[in-house]
């Protein structure tokens, strides 16, 4: 669709072929200039967002590769280039500081960061105390929290925006745009409920995580959740923020520390096994792969529903 033509040297070009899921089809088709609407989306909920509103419209091409650790991507020479002949691009802003400054620098008309469709909030020192304790602090983080993904409610108004802007930039299929958000955002509705149902009656509202991904999801449920490390997932705890989980497990009768698939568990498992705990995997949903225990959003977050009753101890 896209009718602008830019000088990029062949060699760029002919690499344009980024592995990635497409809206229209499981072939890898090009990121620019197709006859459809040419999204490039950061990271998988974006891309999970483009593919669901966008339907047979869109060619959807992703940034970040399956079983790649988003945080850390790097923007390559062809990813420049794919990104200046889309149409539009779909980004979450501060998650990925390298697909940030791509994003700047671009000359695409149509920029939708996710990061301004809904209320960001500050969870660097999420988490609670016993009386006699200090809140922890060391983990705390200046930034706001980008995994707006994990809160149904919350990824519905983003949903709701995308929408929004691709009927803006694609006039000619806005009618489509629109009853594909509207039945998206029915979904995640259906599965806030589930959520709600599942999580409301538990022994413990505590769980404990090996990174602070989960704070929108505990917050919107009534649940608590404590972070091994910070919003950093390869972030290193300190010895006293160890024995300090340790003691809380006991005092709030946490049965499970929760890790993911992208990021080593070990941390997980040696407080696992400090304190007496089981591990399992709670999925941040950054990407889907052939460990994730599911094909798409909702099948991941159905298994993490059922892994938080389980762990929470779900009457």
């Amino acid at each position: 669709m896209n009718v602008r033509r830019r000088l990029i040297p062949t060699a760029v070009v002919t690499a344009l072929g980024l592995a990635a899921l497409s809206a229209c089809s499981s072939a890898s088709a090009g990121a620019g200039n197709t006859d459809k609407f040419d999204v490039v989306a950061s990271f998988y909920p974006m891309q999970f967002l483009a593919q669901q509103i966008g339907g047979d419209h869109v060619n959807v091409t992703t940034l970040t590769e399956p079983g790649q650790e988003p945080h850390d991507l790097e923007i390559s020479a062809k990813q420049t280039a794919q990104l200046q002949e889309s149409d539009a691009v779909l980004y979450l802003k501060s998650l990925q500081p390298a697909v940030d400054k791509a994003v700047g620098q671009s000359e695409i008309k149509t920029k939708i960061d996710a990061a301004t469709l809904t209320e960001l909030e500050n969870h660097g020192t999420a988490g609670h105390s016993h009386e006699g304790e200090e809140e922890h602090s060391e983990e705390s983080e200046s930034a706001l929290d980008p995994h707006v993904w994990l809160d149904p409610v919350k990824y519905a108004e983003v949903a709701k925006g995308v929408g929004a802007a691709f009927e803006k930039a694609d006039p000619d299929n806005a009618a489509d745009y629109k009853t594909n958000t509207e039945s998206l955002v029915k979904k995640l509705d259906e599965l806030s409920t589930q959520y709600t149902d599942g999580l409301k009656n538990t022994k413990t509202k505590v769980f404990f995580t090996n990174h602070s991904a989960f704070a929108y999801l505990a917050e919107r449920y009534g649940l608590t959740q404590e972070s091994v490390t910070g919003v950093d997932p390869e972030s290193e705890p300190s010895a006293a923020r160890m024995k300090e989980l340790q003691s809380e497990a006991k005092a709030d009768g946490v049965t499970t520390v929760f890790y993911e698939t992208l990021v080593s568990d070990k941390t997980a498992k040696t407080l696992a096994d400090d304190a007496g705990l089981r591990t399992d995997v709670l999925d941040p949903l950054e990407g889907i792969t052939d460990k994730s225990k599911g094909d798409d959003y909702f099948q991941v977050m159905q298994a993490n529903l059922t892994a938080l009753e389980k762990a929470l101890g779900a009457k």
